[in-house]
């Protein structure tokens, strides 16, 4: 089970809340949707009982979560008679209820288990097991919403696939933080930038207690042909890597933005990135050691 997102950030509830239940044949993908799901910001629980469905929207709903997806297959099969029922109770409470049902040719089926050596829940030979789980599952099929034949996808492409259909692939977002190299550079970033290069504010008494989100220390810092340049390819850089994260199906990328002291330049670049790169949903979540208590 995968910890909650709180209760104000961006898995906060704010209106219909997608409940997805994802459903299929062992072997056909679960595991890598219920991942890209938890990647995006769900809840996700594996391997939960229908009769329990009702109970985790309702507490979810009650802290405030926003998105919540579950697992329910062939290893809950002594709780799959509660199905019918407990799907009929559940949409009537939320409008926003979708079954996806993942499949696949049995031949795939069974060559995904001997590549990963496990043994099917169902634990007779596999051929018959496929066999006996597609019967098995047959009702969780009628109530899907979407059939997924993963035979040919790759994870991939099946991630990309549920993403675009849940209207999630935009969920991508590109975080900034401002810091100062004296301080050392933040630890927990994928790219580390080095703005030095740039004026120096500091050195202007009148701009020295200010800080980077002021337009007059931000028009210093950027002053010049060649401080221009150096920031078109900085912004061109960010772009790139984010774009290239997000076509390899993660849902964020952070940069770390360094000046010497963490008050005006880095300041000022990250102010300028999110307003530059705003296709990319970019958030400033942190000027580190940004202080604005220097007069």
């Amino acid at each position: 089970m995968s910890p909650p997102p709180g209760g104000s950030g961006p898995g906060a509830y704010t209106g219909a809340m997608p409940f997805v239940v994802v459903s299929g044949l062992s072997g056909s993908g679960k595991s890598t949707v219920l991942r890209a799901l938890e990647d995006a910001g769900f809840f996700t629980t594996d391997n939960l009982p229908p009769e329990l469905w009702g109970t985790l929207h309702d507490l979810a709903r009650a802290r405030g979560l926003r998105r919540i997806a579950v697992t329910t297959d062939a290893r809950t099969r002594e709780f799959l008679s509660a199905l019918e029922d407990s799907y009929a109770r559940l949409s009537r409470r939320e409008e926003n209820l979708r079954v996806l049902y993942l499949e696949a040719e049995a031949e795939v089926l069974i060559k995904r288990f001997n590549f990963t050596r496990r043994e099917h829940p169902l634990g007779d030979t596999l051929l018959v097991d496929v066999a006996r789980e597609r019967d098995l599952l047959a009702p969780l099929r009628a109530l899907a919403d979407t059939v997924i034949d993963t035979t040919t996808l790759s994870a991939k492409d099946l991630q990309a696939r549920v993403l675009s259909l849940l209207k999630l692939d935009h969920d991508f977002r590109l975080r900034l933080m401002s810091f100062g190299f004296k301080h050392a550079p933040p630890r927990d970033v994928d790219l580390v930038l080095d703005v030095r290069t740039l004026p120096n504010p500091y050195y202007d008494p009148e701009l020295r207690p200010k800080t980077g989100l002021d337009p007059a220390v931000a028009a210093y810092a950027f002053e010049g042909e060649e401080s221009e340049a150096f920031y078109a390819s900085l912004r061109d850089f960010v772009r790139t890597a984010a774009e290239r994260a997000r076509a390899a199906g993660r849902h964020g990328y952070s940069v770390g933005i360094g000046c010497t002291g963490g008050q005006h330049r880095s300041v000022a670049v990250a102010a300028r990135l999110t307003q530059d790169l705003a296709d990319l949903n970019p958030q400033v979540t942190d000027h580190r050691d940004m202080r604005e208590d220097l007069t």
